[in-house]
């Protein structure tokens, strides 16, 4: 009886603890989003500058990178990143986009991005569970909640079930 309270409530503690999935995902996609705006809007500008000289991208980086003043080729080191970097937040956001509700937070764990994944989690609101997600995430929390604390204590169970059949044929 012990047992089948704490599966309960534990069940209802993971099943809580899924409904806040959908919520971080959200927040994270917004900080993606906004990562990506800010990148393209450096790499635009650098792109304007080699335009200005005569240079495409990739020539006004190689170019940064060859200079013989290592803060001119640091500055190229990092424009590469920055051009990289922007491209992997693409594909992240992309990955979304075209997942459906429960496989966008496959996305979101194949996609990870430390650096905005800490900075949403510095920043996280949890959220009411009022859409599908939520629900969805909050039902498959409750059940692997409960069958973890089953599966935990088959063990002790089945040790009361063989004192009990001990004592009762002594």
């Amino acid at each position: 009886m012990f047992l089948q309270r704490l599966a309960l409530f534990f069940a209802m503690l993971v099943g809580v603890a899924a409904t806040q999935v959908p919520e971080y995902a959200q927040q994270y996609r917004q900080r993606l989003g906004g990562a990506i705006d800010e990148l393209q809007a450096i790499i635009a500008q650098f792109d304007a500058d080699a335009a200005a000289q005569g240079l495409a991208q990739p020539a006004a980086i190689e170019q940064l990178k060859t200079s013989p003043d290592p803060l001119v080729r640091g500055r190229g080191d990092q424009m590469e990143e920055i051009v990289a970097r922007a491209a992997r937040l693409a594909r992240s956001a992309d990955a979304f986009v075209r997942s459906g509700p429960v496989w966008g937070y496959v996305r979101l764990a194949e996609t990870f991005d430390p650096r905005i994944a800490a900075r949403a989690y510095q920043t996280y609101q949890p959220g009411v569970p009022v859409t599908a997600d939520g629900f969805i995430s909050g039902g498959i929390g409750f059940l692997v909640g409960g069958a973890l604390v089953h599966l935990l204590g088959w063990p002790v169970q089945r040790r009361i079930r063989l004192r009990k059949q001990r004592l009762q044929r002594s």
